[in-house]
């Protein structure tokens, strides 16, 4: 599968988010102290028009509670959300129900993102009944132009979900997504439930509809062969924060941070490691510290192979140089 192409962008984004930052305060005792589990810790990213961007992270690294808060189906507790301009934070429920038509998300599984007791056909046209677009007919019109879209045929709008396949029912999902013809889909990890042949061929459908309609995909994915394919830029999260952001090749063939090498060296299936002079260095070890609990200091400096003293009391800020960011005291190259 060939990589995206146009790796440059220079329109103004499609999505900013700045400073976002989500809490959530959790039960106590009858005694105990007052916790806060901070899941999402003041990051910032755009999203340009007609491209992607990948977060990618070790599970519990805050990436898709960033990108719901992103589209308000997280309360974020600080930060500012831009779509278009239009700040979403500043909405009222009324108007950001308003907003809802330029957003969609595909979900994980697709054998529980779709209500069983429904046709698929009422399944894709639930949106466009929801906020009301268009009249019955053109509703019914849309969604059989929706399943062409996406590899389906129309006679098969009259079945249940539990009549299809797993790619099939995706491919259902991504209609659905589609209805109202949003700018912004987020695609939270949304091949990682499918056999690999199958992810392909979704994967495949998600960039020829990128190309054709011009979507703007915020991709959720562990895995970083499926990143590295289909995403324009990636950041790489680690404990609620974006601790390195850069253009897919520059990242792919320079990482900065030692988490995000030490991601790439686990993934045996990256293109990198087939490369001249690549020599393996260990994987990540041991499990993140709670969120309940962040360290001061560095946050990666317990896993840290190349930790200092300064790591372990001193936060590091965040450096870009050539759109490249890193939060690291002593990054690589």
């Amino acid at each position: 599968m060939p990589a995206p192409a146009g790796d440059s962008a220079s329109a103004p984004p499609l999505l900013e988010v700045r400073n976002l930052s989500v809490s959530f305060p959790m039960s106590r005792g009858l005694f105990g102290p007052k916790r806060v589990l901070q899941a999402v810790r003041g990051i910032s990213f755009t999203v340009g028009r007609g491209r992607t961007l990948g977060l990618v992270g070790e599970s519990g690294s805050g990436k898709t509670t960033a990108a719901m808060a992103a589209i308000r189906l997280v309360t974020p507790s600080d930060g500012q959300v831009l779509l278009e301009g239009r700040d979403l934070m500043a909405l009222d429920e009324r108007a950001m129900r308003a907003e809802r038509r330029h957003l969609a998300v595909i979900f994980q599984d697709p054998y529980s993102s779709l209500n069983p007791r429904n046709r698929v056909g009422a399944i894709v046209r639930e949106p466009l009944d929801l906020m009301g677009i268009g009249s019955p007919g053109e509703r019914e019109s849309r969604v059989r132009e929706l399943f062409r879209l996406v590899g389906l045929r129309p006679d098969q709008m009259a079945l249940f979900p539990h009549q299809f396949s797993g790619g099939q029912r995706q491919r259902i999902a991504i209609a659905r997504a589609l209805a109202t013809n949003p700018a912004l889909i987020v695609c939270d990890e949304p091949v990682s439930a499918l056999d690999v042949a199958i992810q392909a061929q979704i994967l495949n459908l998600l960039r020829r509809l990128q190309d054709d309609l011009g979507l703007s995909y915020l991709f959720i994915s562990h895995d970083l062969g499926v990143v590295q394919h289909v995403c324009h830029e990636v950041a790489v999260m680690y404990l609620g924060q974006v601790v390195e952001m850069a253009e897919r090749r520059r990242l792919f063939s320079a990482p900065a941070h030692p988490y995000t090498r030490a991601l790439l060296e686990s993934a045996p299936s990256l293109d990198r490691r087939k490369s001249a002079g690549y020599r393996r260095k260990a994987a990540v070890k041991g499990d993140p510290p709670s969120p309940l609990a962040i360290p001061s200091g560095c946050a990666f400096a317990g896993r840290c192979p190349q930790a200092q003293p300064r790591c372990r009391t001193e936060e590091p800020e965040p450096t870009a140089r050539d759109g490249h960011l890193v939060r690291c005291h002593f990054p690589v190259g």
